[in-house]
């Protein structure tokens, strides 16, 4: 089982897959063609499940970046006798600059070492696995290289190393000297495909260039913000566009299944697929992060994912597969043992045939931050856009399983009728664009009639704060999304006692915020969970736009404390060990860094002196 911190990972993305390399130069998690895909390599989950590593033989030490403006990871390993630079890129295409960027990929993952000093004796070890490590492929040697064959893949490993085939892998040793290169690569391809083939060292050097000049050219186009805290905005900027797929629009949450929520727990979910919240949330962040071209996209594969549910008036599904796939069947992976034994393993995801009628108000609020990008939108669109309002304005008295998927009994969750008050507000004030004035009036009937539900019956005086749902005196960090969303301000007296609650009662030793307290039972599980990201960037947010500015900065600093090395996040941290936990990186947790560095921006302008 896999030992290694999650914190000490990297993100690579062609918006199409994604790789995840340790700190030690392995490749530990891999997936083609898709982010959803069976993985090639997923040592992550399971000693035996894949992995390719190159690194120095023997002692060394290392330092990581992200080459600037970039998801090209440069790792430095110092060694005794002299200094090696390992660069690691999934490859996109000759046309992918700007706007472009994963239009058309090669499915390469492209790794160069080079000796910038002294000599260093370089290791190489390779071992597909394909299937989430079911499959143990036949390695075979070719010209350039070798091929591995098992399953529903076909690899081929570009090296300029010979490697000793082993039982299903290969590994090799080679010193590099000042000035000398070791250009790897490894292409993917499958029935119906041209074959993967072996790539020279010049076109190992051209995927290389182009992969960094795509990734510049994106950045130099979107990336907007002059903030406080610049470099980590950008920074998730770029993981967000990371996790777009770019062949439909699509938002996947996290690139990663599994990666547990509780060391040897068993909340452990698949968050590759594009959740409706998150993807929206997502867009709004770029929105402040980078500049959001993909909007159109994502509204126009979110009408096409959901045109079947929006004919039949049925309640939008909270979840669909980056292809707009509806059956996202949970199912386990018994053969795997799960990062440090955090069982079971899942692929798909049992939530996406739950209730959860915020969804509405998440794909209406970015809706309307983006509304000045959404200029063309087609007819179909904005039928769709508006029956989000429509529904909402009448599922809003339902109970769901609200925003942390519980798989506990269906309530009246607070932030569910906060999202579908914003669903309708939304709606109203895009009314012009989106539909004709005959269907508002009711809109802002049920507007009115939330409101009145949320701020009557959402308060507890027990508790003195808004609560978890209807009739309960248990905190939720939800109810930060009061002030957030606009519904009451910031400054309102109920607002600052629900803030001052949650930052006395719903946090750990370090000031970070747990979700809610997880031993009501509510949410189904008898284990507990990690302090959460977002709900830490929300209280920082919600601190901002009520004027506690310096409140803010000390809850943002204790947040981004946990940022790793090259800028990436998981969802939590463990409140014992302060290490990173949970599918990583994490959507949510940068829409969170963004936002509530954006907030604190903004109340910085407004009270200069604070």
């Amino acid at each position: 089982m896999s030992r290694t911190p999650i914190a000490q990972h990297a993100l690579l993305s062609d918006c199409h897959s994604t790789a995840l390399v340790d700190s030690a130069g392995s490749v530990e998690w891999l997936t083609f063609p898709r982010f959803d895909s069976p993985t090639a390599m997923a040592r992550l989950l399971d000693d035996d499940a894949g992995h390719w590593s190159i690194r120095p033989r023997g002692d060394f030490s290392v330092s990581r970046r992200y080459l600037e403006g970039t998801l090209v990871l440069e790792t430095t390993f110092r060694t005794p006798s002299g200094t090696a630079i390992l660069t690691d890129a999934l490859a996109m295409g000759p046309d992918n600059e700007g706007h472009g960027l994963g239009r058309d990929v090669p499915h390469v993952l492209v790794r160069s070492m080079t000796c910038e000093t002294g000599s260093v004796e370089v290791e190489v070890s390779y071992a597909p696995r394909p299937e989430y490590g079911l499959v143990t492929p036949v390695v075979s040697q070719v010209d350039g290289g070798l091929a591995a064959r098992g399953g529903a893949d076909r690899l081929v490993l570009s090296s300029p190393v010979d490697l000793a085939v082993e039982a299903g892998g290969a590994t090799g040793r080679h010193t590099l000297r000042t000035g000398e290169t070791l250009p790897f690569a490894l292409h993917r391809s499958t029935w119906g495909e041209p074959a993967a083939r072996v790539w020279a060292a010049d076109e190992i050097d051209v995927l290389l260039d182009r992969t960094v000049a795509a990734w510049r050219s994106w950045s130099v186009l979107h990336e907007r913000y002059d903030g406080p805290w610049r470099d980590l905005v950008h920074t998730s900027g770029r993981v967000l566009k990371a996790l777009t797929f770019q062949p439909s629009g699509a938002v996947v949450a996290a690139p990663t299944t599994s990666l547990p929520e509780v060391v040897g727990g068993d909340r452990n979910w698949d968050y590759r697929y594009c959740w409706v919240r998150d993807a929206s949330l997502t867009l709004e962040a770029l929105w402040i992060a980078a500049c959001p071209d993909e909007a159109e996209e994502f509204f126009a594969f979110m009408a096409t994912a959901a045109a079947s549910a929006v004919a039949a008036e049925q309640s939008l599904q909270i979840m669909f597969g980056v292809g707009g796939e509806h059956d996202l069947t949970e199912r386990t992976l018994p053969h795997l043992a799960g990062w440090r034994a955090s069982a079971p393993v899942r692929v798909g995801n049992g939530a996406w045939n739950q209730t959860q009628v915020d969804v509405y108000g998440e794909l209406l609020g970015a809706a309307h931050r983006l509304r000045e990008q959404l200029t063309t939108l087609d007819d179909d669109t904005r039928r769709f856009l508006a029956s989000l309002a429509d529904a909402a304005a009448v599922r809003w008295r339902e109970t769901d399983r609200g925003i942390w998927e519980v798989r506990g009994e269906p309530r009246h969750f607070l932030h569910s009728k906060v999202m579908c008050w914003v669903a309708l507000d939304r709606a109203i004030d895009m009314a012009d664009g989106i539909v004709d004035g005959s269907r508002v009036q009711a809109w802002k009937q049920a507007r009115a009639e939330i409101e009145e539900l949320v701020t009557l019956h959402g308060w507890s005086e027990s508790a003195g704060a808004f609560t978890q749902y209807i009739g309960t005196d248990a905190l939720d960090a939800s109810s930060l999304m009061l002030p957030i969303t606009g519904l009451l301000p910031a400054t309102d007296a109920r607002v600052l006692a629900t803030i001052d609650a949650i930052e006395q009662r719903l946090t750990d030793e370090r000031g970070l915020v747990y979700r809610y307290r997880s031993d009501t039972g509510v949410d189904g599980f008898e284990s507990t969970e990690g302090t959460f990201l977002l709900c830490t960037f929300w209280l920082a947010q919600a601190l901002a736009m009520a004027g506690l500015v310096d409140r803010a900065r000390g809850v943002f600093e204790r947040a981004v404390r946990y940022v790793n090395d090259v800028g990436l996040l998981a969802e939590e941290v463990d409140p014992e060990s302060g290490e990173l936990l949970g599918n990583f990186p994490q959507a949510f947790s940068h829409i969170g860094l963004v936002n509530a560095a954006w907030a604190i921006s903004l109340a910085e302008e407004r009270s200069p002196s604070s």
